[in-house]
């Protein structure tokens, strides 16, 4: 009698786990930079094939009107998604989701030459699978200028812990 085949691993370029059964865990920080300024941290511990959600928030007040008043407060939201897809001790595949609101860098003013808010607006990104090598950091440009917006992505496999 013949035996069954072998089981297909639900992906497989996914790194064999020490531990039947268990898929990798990868960690992963994701950077956001601003003008080359660094404004934003997401840290995570992800398994295989899951997702990571996080939102920040940032409630900003601007000086408007001749008078230069401080009014008109905007939450600028911040959604991260993380999946990593594949894990190996050399390299990780992560799905990205970004949903990100960003002001422009240009000062706007009313016809009187009032200063005005400057203008929030909506970017949404998604990476189908960004490549990080395990241990360096990777850029993954989101909007190019007024504001600059780039992604600075690092991962690697969490190392398992030891059984008694």
């Amino acid at each position: 009698m013949s035996q069954p085949p072998a089981p297909l691993p639900a992906l497989p370029a996914a790194q064999p786990s020490a531990q039947p059964g268990v898929q990798p865990v990868v960690n992963w920080t994701l950077q956001v930079v601003r003008d080359g300024q660094q404004i934003d941290s997401f840290d995570g511990t992800t398994a295989l094939g899951q997702a990571r959600t996080e939102r920040h928030h940032k409630v900003v007040t601007h000086k408007v009107g001749c008078k230069d008043q401080a009014a008109g407060s905007i939450d600028l939201q911040r959604t991260i998604t993380v999946s990593p897809l594949r894990a190996s001790p050399s390299e990780s595949v992560l799905a990205i989701d970004a949903q990100d609101t960003v002001e422009s860098n240009t000062a706007r003013q009313s016809p009187s030459g009032c200063k005005l808010p400057p203008q929030p607006s909506q970017v949404h990104a998604n990476h189908p699978g960004l490549i990080v090598p395990a241990g360096q950091w990777v850029d993954w440009q989101i909007v190019n200028e007024d504001p600059s917006l780039l992604y600075r992505v690092r991962a690697s496999v969490a190392t398992p812990p030891v059984q008694p």
